[in-house]
């Protein structure tokens, strides 16, 4: 950026979105508030099918169907609300050494 008179002039070459310079993972805060938005989704999601088995009571397996969809829901929410991201798979640097390779061309052999 440079200035000029007071004014501030921007390089319309540079993009102005940041670099990601590191491969860090989101942080504790954002990783819970994503794991509360999942809990806070399924959990709603549990209403209207209980609410659908009322209005089709009088159509008994639609309504046992949508019961039946709203039973395990508390369980699945609990279950992927705890689950963490897994962790990376980092793949550690190591020195390999190149292997000598034996020379190709004939040899003379001398049996005795």
């Amino acid at each position: 950026m440079e200035s000029i008179g007071g004014d501030v002039v921007t390089n319309p070459e540079r993009d102005s979105t940041p670099v990601l310079i590191t491969e860090a993972a989101p942080s504790y805060e954002e990783q819970h508030a994503a794991r509360k938005r999942k809990y806070a989704i399924m959990m709603g999601a549990r209403i209207p099918c209980l609410v659908l088995a009322m209005v089709f009571y009088q159509t008994w397996w639609l309504a046992l169907a949508f019961l039946l969809l709203s039973v395990p829901l508390p369980w699945m929410a609990v279950l992927i609300a705890n689950d963490r991201p897994p962790r990376k798979a980092e793949k550690p640097n190591r020195f390999v050494r190149e292997h000598r390779a034996v020379e190709a061309r004939p040899h003379q052999v001398i049996d005795g």
